[in-house]
């Protein structure tokens, strides 16, 4: 509207003047020169009040400049006692100076939000001008970590830590690093973190400053207890079924002692059984030895294994376990003299994983199987295979049962799987699941 009114006032006062030069012409011409004479001062008043009008205007147009130069947006145009060809003017101005006005509120509460933001957060922060140093702002935080009550530039830093100073100076954008500091008796490790912009032609650099101290030693502590649930799922894993095998022989030495019947079968059952304890106690003693020391892990001790005897080890160990639990075992070995170039403690200690999640997964189940297979496929590759019949795995859950410490399980602790794929992948090869719900899961080691 006030932009309408004030071209309207504009084109009425053209067209007035174009009109009266357009009669002074005609009167010219005709030689009419007495309302020459007369329409002469018309045309000097109009030229006069069309100065007058832009003048007036010119000099509110740079009150209003003046005004948003130094931002004083609290002036007020009166319009009610303006000239009525500059009211549209003083009208207009005044709805600048409200959205001025406005706009100058939020910024200004946005920046009150920010600072208060940035004084309580405990991530140290500083900002400073590249080119000369100058700081533009640093958090109280940032003066706790450091101890610093307060720096004029970035380069007053080099007296107190030039090690800080250099890592800071040499960060570039979008990057960290981090830096041991110290402070009183002690030495902490701080974090940079690195972002830059522009304003007005001036570079700025921002650093954050994180103490991850308490965030190291926090996932230490987490480590060494990941590290013990490891330690101490493998060891259940192996005596459990030592002890119960353990006591089955016990009962059948006490059995035949009171009978005494010390017969060849006796005495065959008692050495095998023995045996199967003897060697999975190796296994686990030479386990726990590589496991000491993490970085141990990523060797193998490989020979030639025939999978006929990883079977009958595994099978003797677990035998107490699977007749406890009324479960099927069958064992499907085609070819005798099967045999692969593997860690056979490694190895063993994948089967006696797979065998007891399948023990688990059937175990509510009438009637409980569980095959054991092994065989060369087309391509040359070896496949040993554990087949269950039980739960299954939903397809949702599949794909994360190889993450370290997932678990579907209440008492699981998510070692057992992961584990198994590191040993596999120790022996460049791979492992596999199918599985459907409620109809059972085939898992494949593929060597």
């Amino acid at each position: 509207m006030t932009s309408n009114s004030f071209s309207k006032s504009i084109f009425i006062r053209a067209l007035f003047v174009f009109a009266t030069l357009f009669a002074a012409s005609y009167f010219l011409v005709k030689e009419w020169y007495t309302p020459e004479i007369i329409i002469i001062p018309l045309i000097i008043y109009q030229f006069f009040e069309y100065y007058r009008f832009h003048k007036k205007a010119q000099i509110e147009i740079e009150q209003f400049v003046e005004s948003v130069h130094y931002r004083d947006f609290s002036r007020h145009f009166d319009v009610k006692q303006a000239p009525s060809e500059l009211q549209p003017f003083r009208s207009g101005f005044n709805q600048i100076n409200s959205t001025f006005k406005v706009i100058s509120k939020e910024k200004e509460t946005q920046y009150l939000h920010l600072k208060t933001i940035l004084e309580i957060v405990d991530t140290g922060i500083l900002s400073y001008e590249v080119e000369s140093g100058d700081i533009l702002w640093m958090n109280e935080s940032l003066k706790n970590l450091l101890q610093i009550p307060y720096l004029k530039t970035v380069h007053s830093l080099i007296k107190r830590n030039e090690v800080l100073y250099n890592e800071i100076l040499k960060l570039h954008s979008s990057s960290s690093v981090v830096v041991s500091i110290p402070r009183e008796k002690e030495s902490i490790k701080i974090q940079l973190s690195a972002t830059a912009f522009e304003n007005e032609n001036k570079k700025y650099k921002l650093i954050a400053f994180q103490n991850i101290n308490e965030a190291l030693d926090e996932n230490e502590t987490n480590a060494w207890q990941k590290l013990l649930r490891v330690m101490t799922h493998e060891l259940m894993n192996s005596v459990a079924p030592i002890s119960s095998l353990a006591d089955t022989l016990k009962n059948r030495v006490a059995e035949a002692a009171l009978q005494k019947d010390f017969n060849a079968d006796s005495y065959q059952d008692i050495e095998t059984g023995i045996s199967t304890i003897k060697k999975r106690t190796e296994g686990l003693l030479k386990f726990t030895e590589t496991y000491r020391s993490l970085s141990k892990i990523t060797s193998a001790d490989i020979s030639e294994v025939l999978v006929i005897e990883l079977f009958e080890h595994v099978s003797q160990l677990l035998q107490p376990t699977i007749e406890k639990n009324k479960i099927e075992l069958e064992i499907i070995l085609k070819e005798p003299l099967l045999s692969l170039k593997a860690d056979a403690n490694l190895i063993e200690q994948v089967l006696i994983n797979l065998l007891l999640n399948a023990i688990d997964a059937v175990k509510e189940k009438a009637q409980p199987k569980i095959i054991l297979s092994a065989y060369r496929n087309n391509l040359d590759k070896i496949i040993i295979k554990v087949v269950d019949n039980g739960s299954g795995i939903s397809k949702d859950v599949i794909d994360k049962i190889f993450i370290p410490f997932f678990s579907t399980k209440k008492t699981g602790s998510g070692i057992g799987l992961s584990l198994s794929k590191q040993i596999m992948l120790l022996h460049k090869g791979s492992i596999q699941v199918q599985s459907n719900v409620n109809e059972g899961t085939a898992i494949s080691l593929v060597f």
